[in-house]
């Protein structure tokens, strides 16, 4: 059994349909991740036993695949009274999952900053927020920009991953399509299209976005 265009195409309407989803799971859980990861990283470098407990966090949720902090809240939450929709808990652990990979950007962003930054901050009284605010993460931004975006795309490609959950994502739907029609390669085909259209676009509007950031930095 050859390979249908025809089928291929009747597909497109009934995957599209679903871009939607795809994008709000990436979006929302990119931000997650980052109010997350930027979170833990100025809880870490407090110190104290705190910081030291944040650090062991992160090394943690590096550690742990992403399935399981799926199967967890979806799963093992519920025997403990706790019961989260399927698209709640989908962008709840790739926030969590992506949160240690990218409190380790955020960490290395703020130390390429020139610790002179700092601490003229410190001279003039700033208080900790506004420096956070105002003097680091602007400069940060800047540093890690081209990793952010691609720890983004990470996330949109791992989007599929909520259709263990039936949450209706891109990959969820052709999947639906390939176990009523006993065809996998037209609709898994199409949905592989879509997610290298969606790459493609998220790659270059982060590549926009740090042209800018870089632009505003030499002014």
């Amino acid at each position: 059994m050859g390979f249908n265009f025809d089928f291929a195409l009747s597909t497109v309407p009934t995957i599209i349909g679903a871009i939607g989803t795809t994008l709000l799971a990436t979006v929302l859980s990119g931000l997650g991740a980052s109010a997350l990861g930027f979170t833990f990283e100025m809880i870490r470098r407090g110190g104290g036993a705190t910081g030291l407990a944040v650090r062991l966090l992160i090394d943690f949720i590096r550690s742990t695949p992403v399935l399981a902090w799926l199967y967890f809240l979806y799963f093992v939450l519920p025997f403990y009274g706790i019961r989260l929709g399927a698209m709640t808990v989908g962008i709840l652990g790739l926030s969590l999952y992506y949160s240690g990979y990218l409190a380790e950007v955020f960490k290395a962003g703020i130390d390429a900053i020139p610790k002179g930054q700092q601490e003229a901050a410190m001279a003039l009284s700033l208080p900790r927020r506004d420096t956070v605010v105002f003097v680091i993460a602007p400069q940060m931004l800047r540093n890690v920009a081209a990793p952010l975006g691609n720890y983004l795309v990470s996330i949109l490609k791992a989007t599929p991953y909520l259709a263990i959950l039936a949450v209706p994502e891109m990959l969820g739907r052709a999947f639906d399509i390939a176990s009523e029609t006993y065809r996998y390669a037209e609709p898994l085909t199409v949905a592989g299209i879509l997610f290298l259209a969606l790459a493609l676009l998220l790659a270059y509007g982060v590549k926009r976005i740090e042209q800018r950031l870089l632009a505003g930095g030499r002014r």
